[in-house]
């Protein structure tokens, strides 16, 4: 059975967190994805805090408390995350970052040139560039479509934006220098194997796929996959 880890629920300048785990210098950032909320970071502190780390979860805008709140998107998010890094290099001497998916990507760009311990990425969006333009190519749009449009809904729920695409090409996010573990599941569909090959291909990166697994980690297969990569990689 797994230990209870200590945990505090607070808020951060207006942000829902939770700090994982007994008084350390060491802190990991959690930050979830797409439908994602800040206690899935429990899981994780399941596995750090027995190393002395602590975790610090937030919940993004647009998810767990905050679902009623708009701004799941780069231009609210990147501010609000160099905010949130601000205030736990004040705290904690070392701070590293776990993210998922979207939040990997926020991350990156939030974080480019900030000196981070580590960071361990599951399902990350490497080529949010390369996603918007395969979305598009689903719901049919083209570039000068869109750019008239300004957004356009699409039928499989998400709303292409414009303003999104002009920010995401203007913030790659190739430089990323903090060492950097990945793990990718084989039929991952948001992000192609060339993609995911092509960010993994640094000195300070190192890809682990998952055979048959997707961009979500949820089963037990995955989700026990995933525990013993965490466990592997801090």
């Amino acid at each position: 059975m797994e230990e209870t880890v200590k945990q505090e629920n607070f808020i951060l300048s207006g942000i829902p967190a939770i700090l994982y785990g007994s008084p350390s210098e060491y802190v990991y950032l959690f930050l979830h994805g797409k439908m994602g909320r800040k206690e899935e970071g429990e899981a994780f502190a399941q596995v750090v805090c027995p190393k002395g780390w602590q975790v610090l979860s937030i919940d993004l805008p647009e998810h767990g408390d905050r679902a009623g709140e708009a701004g799941f998107d780069p231009w609210h998010v990147v501010p609000e995350l160099r905010g949130v890094l601000a205030y736990a290099q004040a705290r904690w001497p070392r701070v590293g970052l776990r993210a998922t998916s979207l939040g990997a990507w926020f991350a990156m760009v939030a974080f480019l040139t900030e000196p981070l311990d580590r960071a361990l990425f599951l399902s990350p969006v490497t080529d949010m560039v390369g996603l918007i333009e395969k979305m598009m190519d689903w719901a049919g749009v083209s570039e000068e479509a869109l750019a008239q449009a300004g957004e356009l809904p699409t039928d499989f729920g998400e709303t292409l934006s414009w303003r999104y695409l002009q920010y995401a090409r203007a913030h790659p996010v190739d430089d990323w220098n903090t060492p950097t573990a990945i793990l990718y599941g084989e039929t991952d569909h948001l992000t192609a194997p060339a993609a995911m090959g092509a960010f993994a291909a640094h000195p300070n990166r190192h890809l682990t796929i998952m055979p048959g697994g997707a961009h979500w980690f949820h089963t037990p297969e995955q989700l026990d996959f995933l525990r013993q990569w965490e466990a592997k990689n801090t």
